[in-house]
């Protein structure tokens, strides 16, 4: 299963589309700033699953702040992460998605790229695909044996 991560587009959502459209995963998730935004993912993309969460700059929030979610044989974590305080460390976040059982917890919020792993849990942020020197996306192959494979992506060559 290939599952592209976004984060942080802050209404800048052409990169983002470009992604989708050169990736072609099976299944898209949205970390907040800006909810809105995966409007037009839903429009462009029907029938590709979209999970998301909102973030600390949406304000008519419809989303939820986290969830767990199912990707094929793993469970998610997902958030935005500033309900964790990821600014700082990580480790609420991975007792968090301990707790729910999750092999992966997916967070954005900070504008920073991260692919990396805290005990058992594989963490992952997307950094920024909208606001930032350096826009980024994350690639996530989760195999049948239970496998995850996470790779950022520059969004500049797309």
């Amino acid at each position: 299963m290939k599952v592209a991560v976004f984060s942080d587009t802050h209404m800048n959502t052409a990169k983002m589309l470009e992604a989708v459209r050169k990736e072609r995963p099976d299944v898209m998730i949205h970390l907040g700033d800006l909810e809105r935004d995966t409007e037009c993912l839903r429009q462009e993309f029907p029938s590709i699953p979209l999970y998301n969460v909102c973030g600390n700059c949406d304000f008519s929030r419809t989303a939820p702040e986290k969830a767990v979610i199912p990707l094929g044989p793993v469970k998610a974590f997902i958030t935005h992460g500033h309900l964790y305080n990821v600014d700082w460390n990580t480790d609420s976040l991975v007792y968090a998605a301990m707790e729910e059982g999750c092999s992966i917890a997916m967070f954005g919020h900070t504008h920073q790229a991260v692919n990396g792993e805290l005990g058992s849990v594989k963490l992952l942020n997307p950094g920024t695909a909208g606001k930032g020197l350096k826009l980024t996306y994350a690639m996530v192959d989760i195999f049948e044996n239970g496998g995850i494979a996470c790779e950022i992506r520059d969004m500049q060559n797309l």
